[in-house]
């Protein structure tokens, strides 16, 4: 079981429909003294997921976990989500894994090592789309506060793995354009290969911004990232034949952006003020060369993962 979590500086929970600080019920729920509203702690997880949202997420959660629970997704050993993203134990995702350890070290060594050297103190993080919370394991080892955001809540792929990783963070259902956060408290929000979920790119990271601290940063890593947005409408269509042939659903069942442009980061730094420095993490040379062979063999553009991070400046 996780330890106790250093108190230095908490979480500062708020109710994620009106944003009002929540009042805490014993050790085990807070309510909104405004909606009235009660979000309980459930097997170790505070849930801020309303029930009409969870209505919401329900089919893309029921096919979401179908797809990883066939694909051979998770372990019943500690060992494999406490290896993570560096060994894959069940060798059955060694490529996918390999990409998240290389955007890890570049997560370290651009954004998480100079935010460390400048502040010099426990970092409040979040880490939104946790899944399996390997993100969440491997900041806390550095002695940082984090809270885990998800929908998912299962102990194969979701919040539920807490119960396998011996550091301390906090496990929160919700989603990620209503975070259950008081204002102005964060100073890292990172997105974890989570963004391309968003059904708004401005709506999220609206959201994010009002929860960080001044000058706070925010973090895109491991969502598709084109030039041509016809390359990215191509592989969404694709995934969503290869799933219907493969599972029996498009895997659909809500209107995600599904991946982001060069072009919409810059329109996003227009609308929203954002300074971006992007990162390309070292994948090797033969994913160095896949645009190259994409065009002589006259295919779509393929995906790069890209590390796009931004400190928001308040007027």
């Amino acid at each position: 079981m996780p330890a106790i979590l250093n108190p230095s500086r908490p979480f500062e929970f708020a109710c994620p429909v009106c944003h009002t600080p929540v009042r805490a019920i014993g050790d085990e729920a807070f309510q909104c003294p405004n909606e009235e509203a009660i979000y309980p702690k459930i097997g170790g997880i505070w849930r801020f997921l309303p029930d009409e949202r969870s209505a919401y997420f329900k089919q893309f959660i029921q096919e979401y976990e179908s797809v990883r629970m066939q694909e051979g997704r998770g372990s019943n050993d500690q060992a494999y989500y406490r290896a993570l993203p560096y060994r894959d134990l069940t060798g059955r995702w060694k490529k996918d894994w390999n990409i998240r350890a290389r955007s890890f070290r570049t997560l370290i060594q651009e954004v998480v090592k100079p935010m460390e050297a400048s502040i010099q103190q426990p970092l409040k993080i979040l880490d939104i789309g946790a899944g399996n919370g390997w993100l969440s394991h491997r900041l806390a080892q550095r002695g940082h506060q984090i809270a885990a955001v998800d929908v998912l809540t299962n102990e194969f792929d979701g919040l539920g793995t807490y119960i396998h990783y011996d550091t301390p963070w906090i496990p929160v259902q919700a989603e990620m354009n209503a975070l259950p956060f008081t204002n102005n408290q964060v100073d890292l929000v990172i997105y974890n290969a989570s963004f391309h979920y968003s059904t708004g790119y401005t709506v999220t990271l609206k959201e994010a911004i009002r929860v960080l601290i001044p000058n706070g940063t925010l973090v895109i890593m491991d969502s598709p990232v084109y030039h041509n947005p016809s390359s990215g409408l191509q592989m969404v269509n694709e995934r969503e034949a290869y799933f219907t042939r493969q599972y029996g659903f498009p895997s659909n069942a809500i209107r995600s952006e599904n991946f982001i442009t060069v072009q919409r980061l810059e329109n996003l730094r227009g609308e929203l003020g954002l300074q971006w420095r992007i990162f390309k993490p070292n994948y090797g040379l033969r994913w160095l060369l896949r645009p190259l062979w994409s065009r002589l063999r006259n295919r779509r553009e393929p995906a790069q993962f890209l590390l796009a991070m931004a400190r928001v400046t308040m007027p």
